[in-house]
């Protein structure tokens, strides 16, 4: 770092973001993207209702917050839109802790918890994991903290139900319970029907995984008009045109073309029941997932070995250094070629092994 830069910040350590490296033939299963573009409708949408780039864009995101309300059976004052829901994260943290109402999360889970936590100066506490690497309601019981769960959760792909949710929100009424369902269109099920029951509810979703727009950057936040209210002075504080005027007319094509984000899902989820039945024939241990990745370990080479081995043929995965989860590595899953090369190459390490 420089001289210049501020001492508040000197021992922030950013986030990781999974690698993007420029190798020839990648197979590239490492940071959860959809492998499947944008539908045809949804482009064609897009090219038609564009606003024009020499004018600002909507910064109400006034056509995707209708589209989203009426998708989801709620009002547009019940969404702000978001650059990623990585901005709505940050929102989050910004509106609803400080020095007096401390953040809680898992200890693993999404990495930009902490980093955001530290960003914006807030204490935190991580709470461990069961030993089965499932989050168990009752330890968010009561903590007189702004909460926030990954669901399904990051890198382990388990989910929680809505009633473990609606639990965890009954026994903290006076704080907010951040809900990040970045993957939940893979098999888990939305917490989105108790915005309606619960004012101390914020649910975040991502157009990033399902709907196949992580280079476009949107995200949505669903709360509460008063908790949206908070986001948009938080929003309007310091990037009011955070969604550019493409990214909202991709968007809104998307969410008029469900079927094919639908249709994608099914794919995926077929894809990553072949991929586990393969694995664990071969040995591994898959944790159950409910999002578009798998979390798993073998006893024959350890996740960092088998990360850079498949890197050596490159197929990129996801290996983290935690002592608990440092012989897993999570999976993306991709097209079924995509699938198979990745287990041809395990097989082939495999029986190289001495």
């Amino acid at each position: 770092m420089s001289r210049f830069f501020s001492a508040r910040y000197e021992r922030l350590v950013p986030y990781t973001p999974g690698e993007q490296p420029k190798i020839l033939n990648l197979t590239k299963l490492n940071t959860n993207e959809c492998p499947f573009p944008p539908s045809e409708r949804a482009l064609a949408f897009a090219e038609a209702h564009t606003r024009p780039l020499n004018l600002y864009c909507d910064i109400e995101c006034t056509e995707l917050r209708k589209a989203l309300a009426g998708l989801h059976g709620l009002e547009p004052e019940n969404f702000l839109l978001g650059n990623g829901s990585d901005e709505i994260l940050n929102f989050a943290f910004m509106a609803f802790c400080d020095e007096t109402k401390p953040a809680a999360f898992p200890d693993i889970s999404y990495g930009f918890y902490p980093v955001f936590a530290n960003l914006n100066r807030i204490p935190y506490t991580e709470i461990p994991l069961r030993e089965d690497f499932t989050i168990a309601p009752e330890d968010y019981f009561n903590l007189h903290s702004t909460i926030f769960l990954a669901n399904p959760n990051a890198p382990t792909g388990l989910a929680l139900s809505p009633e473990q949710v609606r639990a965890i929100l009954e026994h903290n009424p006076d704080s907010v319970v951040v809900i990040d369902e970045a993957y939940v269109d893979f098999g888990g099920v939305s917490c989105l029907p108790l915005v309606k029951d619960y004012d101390n509810l914020l649910v975040a979703q991502t157009f990033s995984k399902s709907r196949s727009m992580a280079g476009a950057r949107l995200g949505f936040a669903a709360g509460s008009a008063a908790l949206i209210r908070d986001l948009n002075t938080i929003k309007f504080s310091t990037n009011p045109y955070n969604v550019n005027s493409m990214t909202q007319a991709v968007g809104l094509g998307v969410l008029l073309d469900e079927e094919t984000t639908r249709a994608n899902c099914r794919t995926i989820m077929e894809n990553r029941a072949y991929t586990v039945e393969a694995l664990r024939a071969l040995g591994f241990t898959v944790l159950p997932s409910a999002a578009n990745f798998i979390f798993a370990s073998s006893d024959r080479i350890g996740g960092g070995a088998l990360y850079q081995k498949l890197r050596e043929r490159a197929v990129l995965i996801r290996h983290f250094d935690k002592e608990r989860i440092r012989d897993f590595n999570r999976i993306t899953i991709g097209t079924r070629e995509q699938m198979d090369i990745l287990l041809k190459n395990i097989r082939e390490i495999l029986e190289e092994l001495p």
